[in-house]
């Protein structure tokens, strides 16, 4: 048997690590400009998550994170944990990010996982998860967002892999991903009855 808890960090800790990789060796206008109609961008990413793991392993279990988020004040502009301003640095946003990692850490190891907790934005019928759930549903916003960075990154530059070391993508070839794309590209012109 594996210690269930330790898996679940594990995983959550995995998406957490896979954002903040993502924005290592990208310029400063690149980790903080749009990139899709949405305005989604790399430093964004963090920033939101950071908002996220503090509201889900602090607040909701009676343990918030001790310093002010002022973007998450009642009264802050709906997407502000979603772009960093001019003068939100990116080391201050990634220490903050970590240090949020730390107390939801700590959390996580100071209650059993069948804690109830109380998100008040959820609706009332699910407002009180165990931690457990609580942790499956953070490890799955960190990834999907993880799968957002992803994509954001190989817009910017082309970097694309799962992990450092793990590309994930069966080729480093560029003229093999060429020809792959190529393919693809052809495959859905003659579909759409464009080819």
């Amino acid at each position: 048997m594996t210690d269930l808890k330790a898996d679940l960090l594990t995983y959550l800790q995995r998406g957490r690590e896979a954002v903040v990789w993502k924005l290592e060796g990208a310029g400063e206008f690149d980790v903080r400009r749009p990139l899709t109609p949405t305005g989604t961008n790399l430093l964004g990413l963090v920033k939101h998550l950071a908002t996220v793991d503090a509201g889900y392993l602090g607040e909701v279990f009676g343990r918030p994170f001790p310093e002010p988020i002022p973007w998450n004040a009642e009264d802050a502009d709906a997407e502000a944990d979603m772009w960093a301003t001019a003068e939100e640095s990116r080391d201050e946003l990634l220490a903050l990010y970590r240090r949020v990692w730390a107390h939801g850490d700590a959390t996580v190891a100071a209650l059993d996982l069948d804690t109830t907790g109380s998100v008040p934005w959820w609706p009332a019928e699910r407002r009180h998860p165990t931690l457990a759930r609580v942790l499956v549903h953070l490890t799955a916003e960190t990834h999907r967002h993880a799968g957002h960075a992803d994509v954001l990154r190989e817009l910017v530059d082309g970097s694309a892999g799962m992990l450092p070391g793990l590309s994930n993508l069966g080729t480093e070839d560029p003229a093999v991903r060429a020809a792959h794309r190529a393919r693809v590209q052809a495959a859905a012109e003659r579909a759409a009855g464009r080819g």
